[in-house]
């Protein structure tokens, strides 16, 4: 390719092109600053210095000055909202939607906000009509959200599965895993009024839906129980290993049980002595434990504890150690020993507890949702203390 002179004679023509554009983009940003009004960046440094109260009384006095500023009333029914001033946020975004001249786009962000107003104080009712109305418009994806929202806090689980379907095929994501716990929930609510036969249809949707749930596994084998079926939960709970070993601590306690009544304990205790193998775990311990002095006496016992301290050291898995001390501990030691274990034992139980991968929150039992954060699945199934140690 060869190359021309006159090439040369462009390139000042196309700075000169871009200093101009650059110089009309700047006199338009100076032009449109202008018109701002000073209260808003008197707002703004309030709230970039984490003042939200004098950043509220900026916006405010300009809303009161420039009334037809529906950007600032969003801002100020979001400010207050945040704050937990729901009434006051209502108050705004209602204003807003009452003004004749505001454009569709406008109104349906009002009635967004106004509705997430509703559900910040606790006006379910409220806020599932105002979502409602905006199912077919540009707010559609995130009221389904919302919706979906409130009718788990309403505990109405066959809404929440129509709600989650209807968010995954408007290509939201997916959400089987939810709409698992959620035939759970109806699950479980059919054995708690003893219907067995319910629970198990409910739950093979729930498996449908997500193959791999440890929850709807755990309830079936609970509803084959509630058959009359023994040997089928036995089987059926056995699957949790395939699905995760971590969570076999879960179904320890029902496997022993279930060993026990069929006259094979010593079956039980074989199988979760190979678990322990695979996870160790503080819950798994305990059941194995209790299972082998029963049946052993209280040298296994004492023996299991220590493997597993070694194993695995931790203040929990040595709580439990001097538990099995005390059992035949010589009289002139007794009273040392069982101080130390008072005192281990008070600090464990800070440990003891599950915490939720997603917000933090802590637990004594292990949840399938969330109490803090709502999430379903975000616990894992040890011991705060246990997984810092994996860690």
């Amino acid at each position: 390719m060869e190359f021309e002179l006159w090439w040369l004679l462009g390139i000042p023509v196309f700075f000169g092109l871009g200093w101009v554009a650059a110089r009309v983009d700047i006199r338009q940003l100076l032009s449109e600053s202008r018109t701002l009004p000073r209260g808003y960046y008197k707002g703004l440094n309030f709230l970039l210095n984490d003042q939200a109260d004098k950043a509220v009384d900026a916006f405010i006095e300009i809303v009161r000055l420039d009334p037809e500023s529906a950007d600032m009333h969003f801002a100020l029914g979001h400010l207050f909202r945040r704050r937990g001033e729901t009434e006051r946020a209502i108050r705004v975004h209602q204003n807003l939607l009452a003004r004749p001249d505001l454009p569709q786009e406008q109104k349906e962000h009002a009635q967004y906000e106004l509705g997430m107003d509703y559900l910040k104080a606790g006006l379910l009712d409220r806020a599932e009509e105002t979502f409602n109305t905006l199912l077919n418009g540009q707010y559609s994806a995130q009221a389904r959200r919302a919706l979906l929202e409130i009718f788990q806090r309403e505990k109405e689980w066959p809404r929440a599965i129509e709600s989650a379907i209807g968010l995954q095929e408007s290509g939201a994501g997916s959400r089987q895993k939810e709409i698992a716990q959620f035939y759970c929930e109806l699950a479980q609510d059919a054995l708690v009024h003893m219907h067995p036969d319910q629970a198990l249809a409910l739950l093979d949707k729930s498996l449908q839906a997500d193959r791999v749930n440890v929850r709807a596994t755990l309830l079936t084998g609970d509803a084959q129980l509630a058959q009359g079926d023994l040997e089928g939960a036995l089987l059926t709970w056995r699957r949790v290993e395939q699905i995760s070993v971590p969570h076999v601590a879960l179904v320890a306690q029902r496997l022993m049980d279930g060993y026990t009544k069929v006259g094979r304990p010593q079956e039980g205790v074989n199988l979760l002595k190979s678990y322990l193998e695979q996870a160790s775990s503080i819950d798994l311990v305990e059941v194995v434990y209790k299972a082998v002095l029963e049946l052993d006496g209280v040298d296994a016992a004492k023996q299991l504890v220590s493997n597993e301290l070694r194993r695995t050291p931790t203040l929990l898995g040595l709580d439990k150690f001097l538990e099995a001390r005390l059992m035949d501990a010589p009289a002139n030691v007794m009273p040392e020993l069982s101080m130390v274990k008072n005192l281990v034992h008070s600090y464990t139980q800070k440990l003891a507890r599950y915490q939720c991968s997603h917000c933090g929150f802590k637990a004594r039992q292990f949840y399938w949702q969330c109490p803090g954060c709502s999430k379903w699945e975000t616990y894992p199934p040890r011991r705060t203390e246990e997984l810092n140690v994996m860690n």
